[in-house]
C-alpha cells in the first residue's frame, strides 16, 4: 500500500512538472522556426557581417585595454573583500544552541539571503544612484551579492566538516576561536579557495556587463558604441571581454588543479 502511495505520488509530481515544462514554453512564445526563417536569418548574417573587421586601431586598442584593466579590477577587489564579509558572515551563520549568539546567527543568515537574492545588476542600478557612475559602484555590486554567495556557500562547507577533531579541542578546554583557527579553517581553507576562484570567474563576467549601466569597465564601452551603431569598434570590444574571461578562466582552472594536486 505504501509503495502504491509512493508511486502515486512520484507519477503526480511527473506529470505536474511536464505540464510546468509545457506550460512555460507556450507562455514565452518559444517558436524557433521563427528564428530560423529565411527573412530573419538575413537580418542575422546582415548584422554579423557589421561587426567585421574588428576596429584594430591603435588609440581605440589602448582604450579598450584601460576599459579592460578596469574590469578586471573591479573582479579582484570585489571578490578579494567579499570573501572575507563571507566568511565573516559565514561564522556568524552558524548556529548556537543557546544565548544571545543566536539572535547574530539568524540576523546574519537572513542578511545572506538578501545580499544574494538580489541580482548584481540591481545592486549597481542601485549604487549608481548613491555612488554615481564609474568602477566603483559595479564593484560595490560585485561585492555586496559576492558577499552573499560566498557566505552561504561556506556555511554549508562548515556544516558539513568533520566535528570531531574540534569536540576533542574543545573537551580539553580549546576555546571557539582556537578551535576555529586551527581545526575549522584548516579544514575549510581548500573548499573555501575553490569557491573563491569559481566566484571570481563569474564575477569577471558579470563585471563585463555591468558597465551597461554605466558601472565602468568594457561594459561601458560596449554600451556606449552600441548606441551608436559603431559595430566594428562593438566587435573588438566583444573580442576583448572573451580574451579576458579566457584568462581569467585559465588562471583559476590551473590553481584549482595546483590546489587538488596538493
Amino acid at each position: 500500500m505504501d509503495t502504491k502511495k509512493i508511486n502515486l505520488k512520484s507519477y503526480f509530481v511527473t506529470l505536474l512538472l511536464v505540464g510546468l515544462i509545457i506550460f512555460s514554453f507556450w507562455k514565452i512564445e518559444f517558436k524557433l522556426d521563427s528564428f530560423f526563417s529565411e527573412d530573419s536569418l538575413n537580418i542575422i548574417f546582415k548584422f554579423v557581417n557589421e561587426f567585421f573587421p574588428p576596429n584594430l586601431e591603435n588609440i581605440f586598442l589602448y582604450k579598450v585595454l584601460l576599459a579592460s584593466w578596469e574590469t578586471f579590477a573591479m573582479s579582484v577587489v570585489s571578490t578579494f573583500f567579499a570573501a572575507f564579509l563571507g566568511l565573516f558572515l559565514a561564522i556568524m551563520s552558524i548556529s548556537f544552541d543557546v544565548g544571545k549568539l543566536n539572535f547574530y546567527s539568524n540576523f546574519s543568515s537572513i542578511l545572506l539571503n538578501i545580499l544574494r537574492s538580489i541580482p548584481e545588476l540591481i545592486w549597481a542600478v542601485l549604487l549608481i544612484i548613491s555612488a554615481g557612475l564609474g568602477p566603483f559602484s559595479g564593484t560595490l555590486a560585485l561585492m555586496i551579492h559576492t558577499t552573499g554567495v560566498l557566505g552561504r556557500l561556506l556555511v554549508e562547507a562548515i556544516e558539513n566538516l568533520d566535528n570531531e577533531p574540534s569536540e576533542v579541542l574543545s573537551a580539553q578546554g580549546a576555546s571557539r576561536i582556537q578551535i576555529f583557527f586551527y581545526v575549522t579553517l584548516i579544514q575549510l581553507l581548500p573548499q573555501m579557495v575553490s569557491y573563491i576562484l569559481y566566484r571570481w570567474e563569474n564575477n569577471i563576467r558579470v563585471a563585463a556587463v555591468l558597465g551597461v549601466v554605466g558601472a565602468g569597465g568594457l561594459g561601458q564601452m560596449l554600451n556606449f558604441n552600441l548606441s551608436l551603431f559603431l559595430m566594428d569598434k562593438t566587435c573588438t570590444i566583444i573580442l576583448a571581454m572573451i580574451f579576458l574571461v579566457c584568462i581569467v578562466d585559465f588562471i583559476s582552472s590551473y590553481t584549482r588543479r595546483g590546489l587538488t594536486k596538493a
